[in-house]
């Protein structure tokens, strides 16, 4: 790993995202991009013909179908481009023309829906049995009728479609303002050596032992998100209102029904996990009073969270976290694991360390047709090693349902997403825990695991989960939300998530929902949290060596979304419509935290 934060151009090659793979050069995306834009009149000249027969139907289908895949494969690219180095202007212009370009192609097959309403389920079965080709569209078909009460006019589904882009002005300005636009100050450590801090820095700092160190970075990353609370709350406020406009106009109860519905979940699983959550909170305090005592702390502050409580650093390079990892993984079989080393250390699917301009945070994405990429920002650490596990573990989710499913089915949800993520994690941490005797690497994992992983997936996500329904209720009863009204807000969640012995920064603290883009997209927070409970339920399972746990959970996998998130979890030994996954990962927390107890002891 570089010592200091270099410029993008300076990073090493073969520790950068395969972009050739999938453009040869941006001249080849800008060709395709025309290409696309030009071919939309032949998808529109399928309009009011759908129900001439079987056939027409299957050559719109399958034409509208390549044309979103292509689609989606020109602005991966241009938004990977973007996120590797956002103050590259012209990847930031690349990412722009793909937003565009997309909103069109979504508009150009928005009639789609509404005509194959039209022809009727009853006929449009008998042309499934007749047809072959069509056979493969049933489950969507079916789905689409599920949802008919919430699709309207070819009209309305149109201009729905034209204005996915413009209402994701908010989404995007907030990012070019939080990576691009920012610049923090440096701080100093307890030696007085500057630190620099930013984005692809933050989350390694707030690591260091030093707490000066930590302390004066936290307090420079939220000051500049302070400093502009009232365009980030501006923001968010209107990316909720978005959100509020589609559950109004596809006439919805809520928002968090209209976006359940979408994956045909009952709204009664998001409010277990927020009832065993709050239930369940004074495990988080006894967490965070061990934490506290083995810091030697009066009272714990938001940026010691992160701190290491062992003496000693672990060092985990990256090819030595990708060996721990496939280890770690050794019961999902030779060709999983080999996958698994081939893509992160001969394929590049990995844009591996921290440079200038690169986005916050960690992600896997692609389409079907080029590699699951991750960009991460890698420093040598067990954090980062876990880290990588659980984007392998999004990646591989997408290698395998690429591989087995056709375009239509090719996506995965959300909430199923986290599940395969949290997965790799709870796998790592079975194997190492039992295989690596060193007491400080043994602490470090566990560190990584509560104060890092269950953290972040049981404490953060549920507690914005909290402020997201919050928040969305507030507008659709016709409230407004301010800056100081949501700060105000949060700091309330967390007062109440942290306990007695928490240094409450309020203003700092309740500023923290603005570092979280994930809030953008509608109601996915919570799904972090359920994820990390169907993993761990799971990952028991084939660490227990339960008959076929290898094989059910192989086939979620490859899945995509070819049956309803819960259904096929369902298949693989979890069901997530219970709160009896939440409560049992809480229990693997609290054998977590016995372990570090007696470790610290």
């Amino acid at each position: 790993m570089p010592k200091q934060v270099p410029v993008r151009i300076k990073v090493d090659r073969k520790f950068t995202w395969n972009a050739e793979s999938v453009f040869k050069s941006e001249k080849a995306w800008e060709k395709e991009l025309n290409q696309i834009l030009q071919e939309l009149p032949k998808i529109k000249a399928y309009q009011e013909r759908l129900a001439e027969g079987p056939s027409v139907l299957q050559e719109a289908l399958s034409a509208a179908n390549d044309l979103v895949s292509r689609a989606q494969t020109a602005f991966m690219y241009a938004g990977f481009s973007y996120a590797v180095d956002t103050t590259n202007q012209q990847a930031a212009g690349m990412r722009g023309r793909a937003q565009g370009m997309y909103g069109q192609v979504l508009s150009a097959v928005s009639f789609l829906q509404p005509e194959i309403l039209a022809i009727g389920k009853e006929r449009l079965d008998e042309w499934v049995s007749q047809d072959p080709k069509l056979a493969v569209y049933q489950h969507s078909f079916e789905d689409l009728f599920r949802k008919q009460a919430h699709v309207r006019s070819a009209e309305v589904e149109e201009l729905l479609g034209l204005v996915s882009d413009p209402l994701q002005g908010p989404s995007s300005s907030t990012s070019m303002l939080t990576n691009a636009d920012f610049m923090f100050k440096s701080t100093k450590d307890s030696n007085g050596r500057g630190i620099e801090v930013t984005q692809g820095t933050i989350s390694n700092l707030m690591h260091n032992p030093d707490r000066k160190a930590r302390r004066g970075a936290y307090e420079i990353y939220m000051d500049k998100y302070i400093e502009n609370k009232n365009t980030l709350a501006t923001n968010l406020a209107h990316s909720i209102k978005t959100n509020v406009f589609y559950m109004r106009a596809r006439r919805h109860e809520s928002t968090l029904a209209a976006s359940l519905f979408e994956l045909n979940i009952p709204t009664d699983v998001f409010y277990n996990l927020i009832d065993t959550f709050k239930r369940k909170l004074p495990v988080w305090h006894r967490y965070f009073e061990i934490r506290r005592k083995a810091m030697g702390l009066k009272k714990l502050a938001y940026y010691d969270m992160w701190a290491p409580i062992t003496k000693k650093k672990v060092n985990v390079p990256f090819e030595k976290g990708v060996d721990l990892i496939c280890e770690s993984l050794a019961p999902m079989g030779r060709e999983y694991v080999n996958t698994v080393r081939k893509g992160a250390l001969k394929e590049r699917w990995v844009d591996v360390y921290p440079n200038q301009g690169k986005a916050e945070g960690a992600f896997s994405w692609g389409v079907q047709g080029t590699h699951p990429f991750i960009n991460m920002s890698y420093t040598d650490e067990v954090t980062s090693m876990s880290t990588l596990a659980h984007e392998l573990g999004h990646s591989m989710h997408s290698y395998l349902t690429w591989k087995n499913q056709p375009f239509i089915y090719s996506d995965y949800s959300l909430f199923a997403a986290e599940v395969a993520s949290n997965f790799h994690q709870a796998m790592m941490r079975g194997h190492l825990l039992n295989s690596v005797s060193d007491k400080n690497f043994q602490l470090a994992l566990l560190e990584e695991a509560v104060g890092g992983n269950f953290f972040r997936y049981f404490f953060q996500m549920p507690t914005l989960a909290r402020f997201e329904l919050e928040t969305h209720e507030r507008i659709e009863h016709g409230e407004s939300l301010t800056a100081d009204s949501m700060i105000d807000l949060m700091a309330d969640l967390f007062a109440e998530g942290f306990g007695p012995n928490f240094d409450m920064d309020r203003e700092r603290v309740g500023m923290t929902w603005a570092t979280f883009s994930h809030l953008f997209s509608d109601y996915y927070v919570y799904a972090y949290a359920t994820g990390i409970s169907g993993a761990n339920a799971l990952a028991g399972r084939i660490l227990r060596g339960e008959p076929n746990a290898v094989e059910n959970y192989l086939g979620f996998l490859k899945s995509g979304s070819s049956e309803y998130s819960l259904d096929v979890l369902k298949k693989a030994g979890v069901d997530l419509s219970t709160p009896q996954p939440v409560e049992e990962t809480f229990a693997v927390m609290e054998d977590y935290i016995n372990r570090m107890e007696k470790l610290l002891e």
